[in-house]
């Protein structure tokens, strides 16, 4: 059915006004007592429980950031069954993001390029709606994401990431610091150990008690990746996301034309798998058991779940899948993790 829908009306849709429809119905499924009947049909085995930083997942499977930018469907995708949901990114100011259009479907590579550029409405906005989301459950994993807000100066930005994280942090199971998405001018120059270091530091004391990680670009060199990995280790840092989107074009099957008219931005979905599973055995290789490695970048089945956990992930993510999939996604890598277990 899915397929069907999404070739022959969603796929003819603006990509963005698509989400936001998607967003919608998402949010209805949150309210019992559909959130009630869709979780029952999609809760994932007990067998695939999943416990990284003092945390108990329901499985190792969950929603990236970028798909939930307000907090605003965190009940719903949870009833859509994902081991967690990873909300934002979300930054100290309120901003409206790219200019229009930001979000394009490379279809032929099951691929999606955007330039969205943080658009939320702030931490602040957020804090109000994840509060009742705790009063509501406190079984829902949320992790949240945080970035530097564009007006604020690369100078100012260890300051403005503490706001959000003094924020969020109380209200969030584990937070992301993210470093590496290209759409935010000068981001991924923090990704420099020197400095990086000082960043960390101050939103790790921000954070207190609640577990700490940074996400990092899959365009990094080799020796950077390390380098990340070992000062997130130093710092005592929870653990590691592994990758954002790429600015790579490299072994694309769509037109040249379609995607020289994307433009700029970050690729997400299947072209990333082969290296944000380097990038994933890289940090493994340079960091203790303990350290929670969260892998995301072109995971779509079970089979990619099952191939990043054997990698050395604890967790994973996807977003751009969930777009080719439909909603009945999780519900599949969940089905597909529990026979592959059977077979084990």
């Amino acid at each position: 059915m899915y397929p069907f829908l999404f070739r022959h009306v969603l796929s003819h849709m603006d990509p963005e006004v698509a989400h936001h429809a998607a967003m919608l119905v998402i949010r209805i499924l949150g309210i019992p007592p559909f959130s009630i009947a869709a979780r029952a049909f999609t809760r994932p085995d007990p067998s695939l429980r999943t416990h990284a930083m003092g945390l108990e997942f329901d499985s190792p499977f969950g929603v990236a950031a970028g798909f939930d930018k307000d907090a605003v469907g965190v009940a719903g995708l949870y009833a859509l069954g994902f081991g967690h949901v990873e909300v934002g990114t979300l930054t100290a100011i309120p901003q409206e993001g790219n200019p229009k259009p930001r979000l394009f479907r490379l279809i032929p590579d099951r691929a999606v390029v955007n330039r969205m550029g943080f658009n939320n409405r702030g931490a602040e906005a957020a804090v109000t709606r994840l509060t009742k989301l705790r009063r509501r459950s406190k079984r829902t994993v949320i992790g949240v994401n945080i970035g530097k807000s564009r007006v604020v100066d690369v100078s100012e930005a260890t300051a403005d990431y503490v706001r959000s994280a003094t924020l969020l942090a109380p209200l969030a199971d584990f937070l992301v610091v993210n470093v590496s998405s290209p759409n935010t001018p000068g981001l991924r120059g923090l990704q420099a150990v020197e400095t990086l270091r000082p960043l960390l530091e101050a939103v790790r004391d921000a954070a207190g008690t609640t577990p700490l990680l940074v996400k990092i670009a899959p365009d990094l060199a080799d020796d950077e990746i390390d380098a990340i990995a070992r000062l997130a280790v130093d710092l005592g840092l929870a653990g590691l996301v592994a990758t954002n989107t790429t600015i790579s074009r490299e072994g694309l099957t769509t037109d040249p034309e379609v995607v020289e008219a994307a433009g700029a931005g970050g690729l997400s979905g299947a072209p990333l798998k082969e290296r944000a599973i380097e990038v994933l055995r890289r940090v493994r290789a340079v960091v203790p058991d303990d350290f929670c490695i969260i892998a995301a970048g072109g995971i779509e089945t079970a089979d990619d779940v099952r191939e990043r956990l054997d990698a050395g992930a604890d967790l994973t993510q996807g977003y751009t899948g969930f777009l080719y999939r439909g909603p009945l996604w999780a519900r599949q890598i969940s089905r597909g993790l529990r026979r592959g277990a059977g077979r084990a």
